[in-house]
């Protein structure tokens, strides 16, 4: 019965690389273990700068929303708080006069004053 060598997980992880080149260099299933992650090293590299594209997009994607949102934002609470008619349409229902408001008014409904 031969036994496979196990090694070559505990060489990649502990030991140095001189360490792990020595052993892999004596021994064929950690030669071909070794081949096999190289060949994974490989394709990670290989497909590295997609996925650095991909997040720098996503990113981008997420400051034109939050710049997006912070435009419509500030457009919509400015044209409200510039305008009591809109505020008070949206608070109340209607537009407030002076008189719902409690303030004396002559008969065309212009603010008076008493002495």
């Amino acid at each position: 019965m031969d036994e496979k060598c196990s090694k070559y997980e505990s060489l990649f992880t502990f030991r140095s690389e001189e360490e792990l080149m020595e052993h892999v260099n004596s021994c064929p299933e950690c030669r071909y273990e070794h081949e096999q992650m190289q060949k994974v090293s490989e394709l990670i590299n290989e497909v590295k700068p997609y996925y650095r594209k991909k997040r720098k997009n996503a990113a981008r994607f997420k400051a034109a929303c939050a710049l997006f949102l912070i435009a419509v934002c500030t457009t919509t609470l400015g044209v409200i708080n510039l305008n009591t008619d809109v505020a008070d349409t949206l608070k109340y229902g209607q537009t407030l006069t002076a008189e719902d408001l409690g303030l004396p008014v002559d008969s065309y409904g212009l603010i008076y004053f008493t002495e």
